[in-house]
């Protein structure tokens, strides 16, 4: 099948990762909006207790199914990535809030020669039933900042629907999928909603090409959504922070700076009036924090 919009190129094989969670109601409108040129639906089940592994067995039993590793969105994304064998990787949510039919508009994207196509409720053609003004204040100052530290051009940080080149998958750096021993204390940096924005900040420091896609954020069709507006916003604070001090060029002069003593730290950062500072305050407290209590579960 040649790609619409071109004629001489080769539809590529589409692998589309679809995260679940007790979603048995919504999956059946989700799986007939997905195009018939997917090559493989992988769905990536947190250990639903409703009809949800059913319901894929009944109504998609080409999908193939994967149990995650650990929980949060964020894992059931790699734990998918990880398992895809399509040219491109696409990630949907399965509420039903985005939908599977935009897919070719960001395939095309991808053809036109861009490495990453993240949708965008804020540009022409897009737009959202979803959002509250609370959570649309919150994006866009997010974005804002992520678009200053980075260098970017985003107009919509925190929304997940995205469609790249699974040879670009390495860059996003996903933690481990695999079971081990360091599993049992929970969820690992990466493993929930901040995923998106950790998606977003490492594409754009690997140098891909990213294309904004416009999309329409539909509402969720049952059920109710475990995102929270003020928690989840400060993970991805958090993780705007964490990336551009801790991972990248500046790592060394933050690591020292959280390194200081609580006191000192602190001073610093009321002196300063820095929200940075004073949010690495807060990761440096954390940090030492769960050093002792490995360090007290292992004499114990």
């Amino acid at each position: 099948m040649a790609a619409q919009g071109h004629p001489l190129a080769p539809w590529p094989r589409i692998s589309v990762v679809i995260p679940t969670l007790n979603e048995a109601r919504n999956l059946p409108h989700v799986f007939g909006a997905l195009p018939s040129s997917i090559y493989e639906v992988i769905v990536v089940d947190g250990y639903s207790v409703d009809d949800t592994l059913a319901v894929v067995s009944e109504q998609r039993p080409d999908a193939r199914v994967v149990m995650q590793t650990r929980s949060g969105k964020g894992n059931a994304l790699a734990c998918g990535c990880a398992a895809a064998t399509g040219d491109i990787i696409a990630m949907i949510d399965a509420d039903g809030s985005t939908d599977a039919g935009e897919i070719p508009s960001f395939v095309s994207a991808l053809l036109d020669g861009a490495d990453f196509a993240k949708g965008t409720r804020f540009a022409i053609g897009g737009g959202s039933d979803d959002i509250t003004r609370l959570r649309a204040l919150g994006n866009r100052l997010l974005t804002g900042m992520v678009n200053r530290l980075y260098g970017t051009k985003y107009t919509d940080l925190c929304y997940g629907f995205n469609v790249f080149w699974r040879k670009h998958l390495s860059a996003l750096r996903f933690d481990s999928t695999i079971i081990s021993s360091a599993d049992k204390s929970g969820r690992r940096w990466g493993d929930g909603f901040e995923i998106e924005t950790l998606i977003n900040i490492r594409i754009a420091a690997a140098g891909l090409i990213v294309a904004e896609v416009p999309s329409f954020e539909r509402s969720r069709i049952h059920g109710v959504s475990n995102l929270n507006a003020f928690s989840d916003g400060i993970r991805v604070l958090r993780t705007i922070v964490y990336e551009r001090f801790m991972v990248h060029r500046r790592g060394r002069h933050f690591l020292a700076f959280c390194r200081l003593r609580p006191a000192l730290s602190m001073t610093l950062a009321r002196t300063y009036r820095n929200p940075f500072a004073r949010l690495a305050c807060r990761i440096r407290s954390e940090y030492h924090h769960r050093r002792r209590r490995a360090t007290a579960s292992r004499s114990s």
